[in-house]
């Protein structure tokens, strides 16, 4: 395979310079431009990110949001992830995990403790997933991930549910890999390139198979080329530059769209935080504030309206609560970020995770807030089970037909947690939010099969969506 950068190295702090301090009406225009839903050049790009005056922030912000709302409207997806190993070839300078950590007790869980991870999860409400296989091939190999996402579907808990959807994280693969994780039941393959600065790469990566930059930077492309359909990419920030980290990020994704007719399924956007014997997350080398992480999130939404942004328990409560009103569409609740995680907070043991977590709700508390921004929760995974993936998923995102799916599979797969995991607290309230957003649902046809389903909800039908 062609391994040339598809990144423009030299054009990036160009355009960065180039597009400072931008005029309110400049910054107007291509606002205007984005709410066509065709996404953005990267100068246009270049402009968003280099906002700073208020005004124009909240432009941007309001813009965001929007765009969010007609791509998906406001149905907020919901998951967890599962950790299976902490055992790390790499020596990665931010994370908890990396393998000069030698205070860090190592695990890595057996198919029975991934199972009793499963059913911890079921028992929260989720159904679906972010499998974390570490990367250290000889603790976790292809043959012991696919044995470890057939062990996790076949899982049920006391009411019967199981995971219908299982995304992966796991070390980036070759070409003949791939094409035997594409047999296996996957969503969304995820890998982070962290930085897309190469230097930077080199001196936060000093050891390991990820030491090598090109490597990891080419493997969606070697994904998509096996025939896995929905792919997911995404940037540590506080490594480098935020601005040209975005930029970067696009012209990822561009590369992707142009290249396969499929751009990144989500894009997940942490930004580095406190870590057991990780220097770089003791001392930031380029801390985003608070404010300059919110304008990335929303020049995100803004230049690719059709992908899902994925935001972690990282993030403190509040600074969650604000992102989900600028564009964020998929949200961690209840997380562990430690291999059997779960099954410990049930017999109060503790293994140090991979970073910090700075909002610890428990999925209702976290429900009981989302229905208080007006949002809706959701545990859908109708698109992944009805084949609308890859390129016929984004046909219908681009233009915003998806949610007209979105919605009422929402509405179903809340109402499944309503009556099976939800306190008297949160079934008030969501039966409220429900009866609501209900007369949102445009389609009288789909209105009413929507209301037959939730019926058939309430007397125990389950797994019912469009």
């Amino acid at each position: 395979m062609n391994r040339k950068s598809f990144i423009q190295y030299d054009i990036l702090p160009h355009l960065i310079r180039k597009n400072l301090n931008p005029s309110k009406n400049k910054v107007s225009k291509i606002l205007k431009r984005s709410l066509l839903l065709r996404g953005l050049s990267l100068e246009d790009i270049a402009v968003l990110i280099n906002i700073s005056d208020k005004k124009s922030l909240d432009c941007l912000f309001k813009t965001a949001l929007k765009i969010k709302q007609q791509i998906y409207g406001n149905r907020l997806v919901l998951f967890a992830p599962l950790y299976v190993s902490n055992y790390c070839s790499n020596n990665c300078l931010y994370c908890g995990f990396r393998r000069d950590n030698k205070d860090l007790m190592r695990k890595c869980l057996t198919p029975s403790q991934v199972k009793e991870e499963a059913k911890a999860i079921l028992h929260q409400g989720h159904k679906r997933i972010l499998l974390l296989m570490g990367e250290d091939p000889a603790a976790c190999d292809l043959d012991r991930c696919l044995k470890t996402i057939s062990a996790i579907y076949k899982v049920r808990d006391s009411k019967g549910n199981s995971i219908r959807r299982i995304n992966l994280e796991i070390s980036p693969m070759a070409y003949k890999e791939l094409k035997k994780l594409k047999s296996a039941k996957i969503g969304t393959y995820t890998v982070f390139q962290e930085t897309y600065h190469p230097e930077t790469y080199k001196l936060m990566h000093p050891a390991g198979k990820k030491a090598d930059y090109s490597w990891r930077l080419h493997t969606m492309d070697r994904a998509l080329k096996s025939g896995i359909k929905d792919v997911g990419i995404g940037a540590l920030f506080g490594l480098y530059e935020y601005r040209y980290e975005v930029l970067a990020l696009i012209q990822h994704a561009t590369h992707l769209e142009e290249t396969y007719g499929t751009g990144p399924h989500t894009i997940s956007v942490p930004r580095i935080k406190p870590a057991q014997n990780a220097p770089a997350s003791q001392k930031v080398p380029c801390p985003v504030s608070d404010t300059d992480f919110k304008k990335i999130v929303a020049v995100l939404r803004c230049a690719l309206p059709y992908t899902g942004i994925i935001l972690s328990t990282r993030e403190s409560p509040n600074m969650r609560k604000e992102l989900l009103n600028l564009g964020v569409s998929q949200i961690s609740a209840g997380s562990k970020t430690s291999p059997g995680g779960y099954k410990e907070e049930a017999t109060s043991s503790h293994t140090e995770g991979q970073f910090s977590l700075e909002d610890t709700r428990s999925v209702a508390e976290m429900i009981r807030s989302v229905i208080k921004q007006g949002f809706i929760p959701s545990f859908c995974t109708a698109c992944y089970r009805s084949g609308r993936v890859g390129k016929d998923f984004m046909d219908l995102a681009k233009p915003g037909l998806i949610k007209l799916h979105c919605l009422p599979n929402a509405l179903i797969t809340f109402q499944e947690f309503l009556e099976d995991y939800a306190d008297s607290r949160t079934i008030k309230a969501g039966e409220k939010l429900i009866h609501k957003e209900l007369k949102n649902i445009p389609s009288k046809a789909i209105r009413n099969k929507t209301l037959e389903y939730l019926k058939m909800v309430k007397k125990s039908g389950r797994d019912l969506y469009f």
